[in-house]
């Protein structure tokens, strides 16, 4: 079943000959959380594989959503009034149909997902097993998570009242989705990656915000700032003023620097632009479709899983083509059942659900296919097992 073989021998040879080169300059990071990562990663068995650390701190991730879609799947939990069977406790007025202590369980998942991400790369190193298929995986899960995040966020609001609708969300989701792909793209043109600033900020903040609403409820967004300006629009535009907005200059900027220093990897124009055409592609043609159809109002949080997973899948294959110096592919093959499920949804429109939920299912196979293929190929490559340590001879 996970025979498939997505890497050729190129792909491999050039993980052989790959360096991990970044750049970490957040205040933040550098002063505090690697500090408190080298202090947390000595809690570690030794005998625990950095991989495990990883995985463990995605699912944390996908546990919230999973938590979050069975109180608010239509994200109206925030917004709802009294409700008979679900009454916890009226707050400003408000009954809270999302249990609060639950907010509490989330935040502490979160911090502890993004704690295992700070070391699992320093139990690696520990460990001294460090290597490709580690920052792959790592990078792999985290083009994943970046959605699952904002999604659960998203349930502090609400779609309703003094919030933003669904259609605004999905820009905002794929605001932080292209914040992610740039900071890649820009390693696949300069041999670096830059780690930006945002990241430890955002998951401070998440962090917070989880914990903060379950001391005071979700009513306690329900308010404006001045005239019409309520949270959650200052919430959409700081996304937007801290993501692309700022993120993508300072990447041309750093690319600019590669080519007149001569230190990265020297594309033409065509070749350095080339990666950005796969995501380009997706991010256009479900566009189209969620303003063709209802979907988005119909089904949000199924709209944010798949361009979700279609992100991580397109996201995925960029990372391994920047590590194995590679070039990249141009075009996804699933823009290719996207495009035909959007055609057919706008001459259906009635069967336009039933097209959406098969795309998704095959959306999701094939990406979770995918990722299970290339860690089987590059585990029999180099030889090792991807969530145990080898025993060493000494």
């Amino acid at each position: 079943m996970f025979n498939y073989k997505y890497l050729s021998r190129e792909h491999l040879e050039g993980f052989d000959n790959y360096k991990y080169m970044s750049k970490d300059t957040s205040p933040l990071s550098v002063y505090v959380m690697h500090p408190f990562w080298n202090k947390v990663v000595e809690l570690v068995p030794r005998w625990v594989a950095p991989n495990v650390l990883t995985f463990s701190g995605f699912l944390l991730t996908v546990l919230d959503f999973i938590l979050l879609s069975y109180y608010d799947y239509d994200y109206t939990a925030a917004s709802a009034v009294v409700k008979n069977e679900t009454v916890v406790e009226p707050l400003n007025g408000r009954t809270e149909v999302i249990p609060q202590t639950l907010w509490y369980f989330l935040s502490v998942f979160l911090f502890l997902a993004y704690t295992l991400d700070g070391i699992d790369g320093k139990q690696a190193r520990r460990t001294q097993t460090s290597g490709p298929l580690g920052e792959l995986f790592d990078h792999g899960l985290d083009s994943y998570s970046v959605f699952f995040i904002p999604a659960c966020l998203y349930s502090i609001f609400g779609r309703l009242d003094f919030s933003i609708p669904p259609i605004r969300m999905y820009y905002v989701m794929w605001n932080l989705l292209l914040n992610f792909y740039i900071s890649h793209w820009e390693k696949y043109n300069t041999g670096v990656l830059f780690l930006p600033w945002g990241y430890d900020f955002s998951m401070w903040a998440s962090t917070f915000f989880f914990m903060w609403t379950g001391v005071k409820g979700t009513g306690y967004y329900k308010k404006y700032i001045f005239g019409s300006y309520t949270l959650a629009n200052a919430f959409e535009w700081v996304i937007y003023g801290t993501g692309v907005f700022t993120n993508l200059p300072v990447a041309l900027y750093n690319i600019y620097l590669s080519y007149k220093l001569r230190t990265g990897k020297m594309r033409n124009p065509l070749e350095a632009i080339r990666p950005v055409w796969s995501i380009l592609s997706v991010f256009l043609v479900t566009s189209v479709w969620v303003h063709k159809s209802h979907l988005v109002e119909v089904e949000p949080r199924g709209v944010f899983l798949l361009i979700g997973t279609l992100f991580s899948n397109v996201a995925c294959r960029l990372i391994v083509s920047q590590m194995s110096n590679r070039r990249c592919d141009a075009i996804n093959w699933l823009l290719w059942p996207l495009s035909g499920s959007v055609i057919a949804s706008i001459f259906f429109p009635g069967y336009d659900l039933a097209i959406f939920y098969a795309l998704t299912l095959l959306v999701i196979v094939a990406h979770v296919h995918y990722g299970a293929c290339v860690v089987r190929q590059m585990c029999d490559h180099f030889r090792i097992r991807c969530f145990f340590i080898k025993q060493r001879a000494d």
